[in-house]
């Protein structure tokens, strides 16, 4: 198997440094949207120029370059020993060129490692092997304050007065907006999962976050859902950073899961607007990013 360091390398570079095309249109409508000289507008400026400025200088787009986690998609060809090698590698070398701030730190010592790599758990690495000869690794870089406002409910709920049904979904998923308010660093998205156990409830809940944002749920309620958490969202008038305006949440995403009778979850991870995710796509000698 090649060496593909210098290619995961650049994976993570690309996405700590440049948001995706969707991210930053829909970032660009929301500051449309909001007041002509409001703070909201002038929020939403700030975090446009900031995106500019780090693609244009090649440096982090935010100070907290996030959790590294790879969903990787891979030939039988390929070998998962290797990948995690090469993956960890290219993870602290990105670390040693400052495309990513060490954030790896031991919970029962306090030591940072220094170099972004922990033990099995960090980086998070998620294998799936596939038909083809196609290797496609998506990197998302999830930021520590977003990942502080993810929420995970178990309907029924007594205090929400929410039921095993969407309309359930739909209050959780508000609850959690609310909750965040600005920590979140809004305006952010929400990936939602409905069912599975605790675990691979919130594991769906962030794949999500790899598909476009201009898709939706193939199921037509459930699409419908979507559009009306974000637009109630947006009601709440948190707004950009938590100081007020129409842009709270630009988007969601739903997932429903196979669950126990006994369970019923609704994870929620969210997502800041800076929304970093980017893939790489290997075909023999053929690379692509996107």
């Amino acid at each position: 198997m090649q060496d593909l360091t210098p290619h995961i390398l650049e994976l993570i570079r690309l996405t700590s440094t440049s948001l995706p095309a969707d991210v930053e249109r829909t970032l660009l409508s929301a500051q449309e949207k909001e007041e002509d000289g409001s703070v909201a507008q002038n929020v939403m400026q700030s975090i446009l120029e900031n995106v500019t400025i780090a693609r244009e200088t090649s440096t982090s787009i935010c100070q907290d370059t996030g959790t590294p986690i790879f969903f990787v998609r891979y030939p039988g060809s390929y070998s998962t020993k290797k990948l995690i090698s090469i993956i960890r590698s290219a993870v602290a070398e990105a670390t040693e060129k400052l495309y990513l701030r060490p954030n790896a730190v031991n919970s029962l010592t306090g030591k940072n490692s220094g170099n972004n790599l922990g033990e099995n758990y960090f980086p998070v690495i998620h294998f799936q092997e596939i038909e083809g000869e196609r290797l496609t690794i998506d990197l998302l870089l999830k930021g520590g304050g977003c990942e502080n406002v993810g929420r995970q409910y178990s309907l029924p709920d007594s205090h929400l007065n929410a039921f095993r049904d969407l309309e359930g979904v739909r209050k959780v998923a508000l609850d959690a907006v609310f909750q965040a308010q600005g920590q979140g660093c809004a305006p952010g998205f929400l990936g939602i999962a409905i069912g599975g156990d605790r675990g691979t409830s919130y594991l769906a809940s962030k794949e999500v976050f790899l598909e476009d944002l201009s898709s939706h749920h193939p199921d037509p309620i459930i699409a419908a859902l979507e559009k009306l958490i974000t637009k109630e969202a947006n009601k709440l008038q948190i707004g950009p950073m938590g100081l007020g305006g129409r842009s709270t949440i630009l988007g969601t995403k739903i997932i429903g899961l196979h669950r126990l009778p006994a369970s019923c979850f609704v994870s929620i991870s969210y997502m800041c607007w800076a929304f970093r995710r980017h893939r790489i796509s290997i075909t023999g000698e053929k690379v692509e990013f996107n």
